[in-house]
């Protein structure tokens, strides 16, 4: 395996060109400012890709060459065509690694991978977040003390509507007092899925470091670690002699 990890970078960027507030924040788009972070890291290989592009960005030669794809979505999760949506959940679950930023919960893709409604209360009131870290040795937390904050952040609250996590990486505390799951891993098929909540349009977020170094973490963490196959079942061939049978049994179902 390459010590490369190829990333792809997806990003509405609808927020950036319609809101002096995001774009001020965000002049070339929420995308570029976390390639830009994450490119520090010579590990890691960077592309991005947007809403409005052809095929969203998201071509089936681009998700070959993808090893971890971060999504992040808000306002167009409606405008995001199925069938790249089923393109892209064939691609991690034959072993491409997902990172889904903040709104993006409630993205076609990340529903579609955990069949929830994946719905969380929410509050813009320019909190503070505090991040506790719940998995000190595990590698998505690699370079990080026992907490870090970030002095403004939209709230998100519990419940959230989500599978329960194969592991919980962060638990989040709000100013106004509720807490959030944020920071969550899943399996899925062959691939990985890490699910990271900060990331509101109007704040630098995406500017501070030891956001980006999660995100750089989890890049590493989900990377694609084997390709194969699942949306066929081809008829098996046997790996040892079958021998003839004098009873016969009907066929049932259509031959692949």
């Amino acid at each position: 395996m390459s010590t490369k990890v190829r990333v792809t970078i997806w990003n509405e960027f609808r927020h950036e060109r319609k809101n002096e507030a995001v774009k001020k924040v965000y002049p070339d788009g929420m995308h570029a400012a976390i390639a830009k972070g994450l490119s520090a890291s010579k590990d890691l290989v960077c592309r991005t890709a947007t809403l409005d592009e052809p095929e969203h960005g998201l071509t089936e030669t681009v998700l070959k060459e993808t090893d971890a794809l971060i999504w992040w979505g808000h306002v167009a999760h409606g405008d995001v065509k199925d069938e790249v949506v089923k393109r892209v959940q064939q691609h991690v679950l034959a072993g491409m690694g997902l990172v889904v930023l903040h709104s993006a919960h409630y993205s076609k893709i990340f529903r579609a991978l955990m069949g929830t409604n994946c719905s969380l209360k929410w509050r813009e009131a320019d909190e503070k977040e505090r991040f506790w870290n719940l998995a000190p040795g595990h590698p998505i937390t690699e370079g990080l003390g026992e907490y870090f904050e970030l002095p403004y952040e939209e709230m998100y609250g519990e419940r959230f509507d989500i599978p329960e996590p194969d592991k919980l990486i962060f638990v989040s505390w709000f100013e106004g007092g509720e807490v959030f799951r944020s920071g969550c891993c899943w399996d899925r098929g062959n691939g990985r899925v890490f699910y990271f909540r900060p990331g509101h349009e109007t704040y630098p977020t995406y500017h501070d470091a030891n956001v980006i170094r999660v995100i750089a973490n989890a890049c590493r963490w989900a990377r694609r670690r084997v390709t194969m196959a699942t949306d066929k079942t081809p008829n098996s061939p046997a790996l040892e002699p079958i021998q003839k049978k004098t009873v016969k049994f009907g066929r049932a179902g259509v031959q692949q």
